[in-house]
């Protein structure tokens, strides 16, 4: 089973959503489960959740993780193909996000679209890379900051942006023959408060005054 993967396909990405599977997801990413084992916990009637999981095997959610008899019925154990799922950009194909068409550095929906793009083009190369059974080179950072003011933070930035850009024009080599170009993309906003909060306290990270 892998941690995440990325649902590219339209069909698929409409099967995922729907609540019932959805569900039947979350269980199966636990632990292999037949229709009948699933049935109870979700409250449905078993030939219910056997066509719910044919469809979410058909889109390779789901796939075969064994068979055992009970009686005189032989039950396919099923498992999620993935702990968790992402869909791309691309299921929406017609209406993606492109970054390249509005650029603002200090927008948050700009930033959105950097984020919608890195989904849809690292799943891209997660698909390629499985076909052809070679590992993909990736870095990624993540971390915290709290910044003492909003100019501290506006300070910090013009630093990040200073030695970012340094560091691509020295090891730039668009004439290099036999390199790769690859894509960095730095990010920073707000940290969203803990879920489990109390009721009376915000879900909405502090914002600035307009």
């Amino acid at each position: 089973m892998l941690d995440v993967t990325v649902i590219e396909d339209p069909e698929a990405a409409a099967v995922s959503l729907d609540p019932i599977r959805a569900r039947l997801l979350a269980e199966l990413a636990a632990g292999p489960a037949s229709a009948a084992m699933l049935a109870g916990k979700v409250g449905l009637p078993r030939q219910k959740v056997n066509y719910h999981l044919k469809a979410l095997e058909r889109h390779g959610l789901v796939e075969l993780a064994g068979e055992r008899r009970k009686g005189n019925v032989t039950e396919r154990l099923m498992r999620a193909t993935a702990a968790s799922y992402v869909i791309s950009p691309l299921a929406l194909a017609s209406v993606q996000p492109d970054p390249d068409r509005f650029r603002d550095q200090l927008s948050a929906r700009w930033l959105l679209a950097l984020g919608a793009r890195l989904v849809r083009d690292v799943g891209s190369l997660i698909t390629g890379a499985a076909k052809a059974r070679k590992r993909l080179a990736t870095y990624a950072l993540d971390g915290e900051v709290r910044f003492a003011s909003a100019a501290e933070r506006a300070a910090f930035i013009q630093e990040l942006t200073a030695g970012v850009s340094a560091l691509i024009r020295k090891y730039d080599a668009p004439d290099a023959e036999g390199g790769r170009d690859h894509r960095i993309v730095v990010a920073v906003h707000p940290t969203l408060k803990p879920q489990n909060q109390s009721p009376n306290q915000s879900q909405n990270p502090e914002l600035e005054s307009q």
